[in-house]
């Protein structure tokens, strides 16, 4: 199987949301999953607004595990930065979407 067809099905396999399938309300992680599916098949304009956080999580990831290979100097000022950054953004985007959602 070559790696387009097996891009191609990524999406009969995503996790549902235990928050909004109880609670029916979105959780702050929802939309990862679709969003990166949006980033392996191009289309980054579309990953963005899935979920605001996507580059600056793949971001940390990558660095994340790039230092466990070389042992940067400075990773963990980096790491909390990074982690920082992504905590905000991703508690922000929620909190716009769940206000937009109650208006």
């Amino acid at each position: 199987m070559t790696f387009y067809a097996l891009y191609l099905h990524l999406e009969d396999f995503l996790l549902p949301c235990l928050n909004k399938y109880f609670f029916g309300i979105d959780c702050p992680g929802c939309g990862i999953q679709r969003s990166l599916i949006a980033v392996f098949q191009g289309e980054f304009t579309t990953a963005f607004y899935v979920y605001p956080a996507i580059y600056t999580l793949l971001l940390l990831g990558g660095f994340v595990l790039l230092n466990l290979k070389f042992r940067f100097q400075h990773a963990p000022k980096i790491i909390l930065v990074l982690a920082i950054t992504n905590g905000l953004i991703i508690s922000g985007s929620y909190i716009i979407k769940m206000n937009s959602i109650l208006i």
